[in-house]
């Protein structure tokens, strides 16, 4: 199960509540997407993050994916209220060099693949949504059918809460949508989301717990990612 994009013919978007799923019009007059179309199940996972994958960690969360994938991704300019953006916490005991992002993602209403990916880190906030920039970089990574090894310029990083946040850069129109994959295991604090043009019509414009944006479709309430150490 994904979020999606709906269909739209007009101004307005209308969630598809059965399955959770909205995407964007093609062409004008298109037929919507099935809901039952686009990838199920779970993510590709990169032989780096396979089971024998021995590597120093700033933080991982590699557990439990749940088969749903929440849209983060930065659409063409025509479909610019969709744009959304996923974060995610950790936290460093000790300071920490990293120079890669894994995710677990997916491909729907289309097969991709993504030009790139943005990959910021922010400092935590008192409120527990993302704070200040702390690094933000545009990457391609190495693209498992969705799923991303993302080389960082190093970012040195202190003790204490950060936030990553993982957006690919792709056109509906070319390569269809991207789902972060999500996981049950909660480590820290809930995932965020956010669609500052409430494409999605679920209110998030600003940093929201992913939960409450999205609803109880069983997702969450965390996002799949690691972070690697240098």
């Amino acid at each position: 199960m994904h979020l999606r994009i709906l269909p739209t013919i007009g101004v307005s978007a209308v969630a598809l509540v059965a399955a959770a799923a909205f995407a964007p019009m093609a062409t004008a007059g298109s037929h919507p997407v099935s809901p039952s179309s686009g990838n199920q199940g779970k993510a590709a996972v990169p032989h780096q993050l396979g089971p024998d994958a021995v590597r120093p960690l700033c933080f991982s969360n590699i557990l439990g994916d749940t088969g749903v994938g929440i849209v983060s991704q930065n659409f063409e300019s025509s479909f610019n209220q969709y744009d959304a953006k996923g974060a995610d916490n950790f936290v460093l005991r000790n300071k920490c060099t990293a120079t890669e992002v894994d995710v677990l993602g997916t491909y729907f209403n289309g097969s991709g693949p993504a030009r790139s990916e943005n990959v910021i880190i922010y400092t935590g906030s008192p409120n527990n949504h993302p704070g200040s920039v702390v690094a933000s970089q545009t990457v391609t990574g190495v693209d498992t059918a969705g799923s991303f090894v993302i080389p960082l310029t190093p970012v040195h990083l202190q003790p204490g809460r950060y936030w990553v946040s993982v957006q690919v850069n792709m056109d509906f129109s070319s390569g269809g949508e991207w789902g972060w994959e999500t996981t049950s295991t909660l480590a820290g604090k809930p995932a965020q989301w956010k669609n500052p043009g409430n494409g999605f019509a679920t209110g998030c414009t600003t940093w929201m717990d992913m939960q409450t944006c999205i609803g109880p479709i069983g997702e969450g309430p965390d996002f799949i990612f690691q972070i690697v150490a240098g």
